[in-house]
């Protein structure tokens, strides 16, 4: 029994690298289950595992057990009901790649995706990407939401892949770390990539004019090495991001400007919707609370198809 990582996920074959570096095309011993959790993907990209060599010639392997998880990041599966499907598991860390046009990233999508990495206490910085197509009133516009996003405790990143502006602290901020990178198809998270590393020549697509929407390039999650070190695990593009698995007394838990003001609400059961005494909706009027950020949480405790 050999030791291994899995560093790419076709849906019923996996690519498996050993300790050596040495890839085998490798499929799943039977059935697997994860107790007490419902996904579509039993495996996924960044899972450690333990496998035999089945065939030397066809280079193929049978995985016979996942090693416990230190963390992953999980979505809704948008095919099956009440199931999840993960993205990656075992991270450092996680960047969401955001733009504010061409297309546009809304504020609750990255609210949601936050929601998902604090769960694990995945450390996360929201990049926004293509600066370059964005107008001085755009510029000051995605400089105010970095502001709001770095008061609450999360660096932010602003990048063009086209014009390198960033590129250098994009690349620093991967440095001996293993990070997922998501967001929406066409915020060019392959263009960046390829900034920083253009051997990996990763697959790059343009924006659909008549959606004003980005076109799938990567198919399947996969993990790349950027450096002895360095990896990054390239995701498909999410359309949307619904929570899986997060009842609605924790989600106040995993914003951190409202986990600081929990034990401030007259009732210790507040959902800070409409209790009296409510420290969130006060701090909200006050304006030390983001709007945005307390609609994204009603959003979500209202359990609304509104993730995009």
């Amino acid at each position: 029994m050999a030791d291994g990582l899995v560093i790419r996920s076709t849906g019923s074959w996996y690519d498996v690298r050993n300790q050596d570096g040495h890839i085998y095309r490798a499929r799943l011993k039977g059935k697997f289950k994860i107790k007490g959790l419902k996904v579509t993907n039993p495996i996924a990209v960044g899972d450690r595992v333990q496998f035999e060599v089945e065939d030397e010639l066809e280079n193929t392997a049978v995985i016979f057990d996942i090693a416990p998880r230190d963390n992953y990041i999980i979505r809704q599966s948008v095919h099956k009901t009440a199931h999840g499907h993960i993205l990656a598991a075992n991270l450092d860390q996680a960047v969401l790649l955001a733009t504010l046009t061409l297309p546009r990233t809304s504020l609750g999508f990255i609210d949601r995706f936050l929601v998902t990495a604090e769960a694990f206490r995945i450390p996360t910085t929201v990049v926004f990407n293509k600066t370059d197509i964005l107008n001085d009133e755009g510029l000051e516009y995605q400089r105010e939401i970095q502001d709001m996003y770095e008061q609450i405790g999360y660096p932010t990143l602003a990048t063009s892949a086209t014009e390198g502006d960033g590129v250098e602290a994009f690349r620093d901020l991967l440095d001996g770390k293993i990070t997922l990178l998501s967001g929406h198809s066409g915020v060019g998270k392959s263009s960046l990539v390829n900034a920083i590393a253009p051997d990996l020549d990763l697959r790059t697509n343009e924006v659909s004019t008549f959606a004003n929407k980005g076109v799938h390039t990567t198919t399947f999650a996969e993990m790349f090495e950027l450096a002895p070190g360095t990896f990054i695990i390239d995701t498909p593009g999410i359309k949307e991001l619904g929570l899986i698995d997060t009842g609605k007394a924790e989600i106040a838990h995993y914003f951190p400007e409202m986990r600081d003001r929990l034990n401030q609400c007259r009732f210790h059961n507040c959902l800070h919707i409409n209790e009296p005494g409510c420290a969130i909706k006060d701090a909200v009027a006050e304006g030390d609370i983001a709007e945005s950020r307390y609609v994204s949480y009603l959003s979500m405790m209202e359990g609304e198809d509104n993730r995009r």
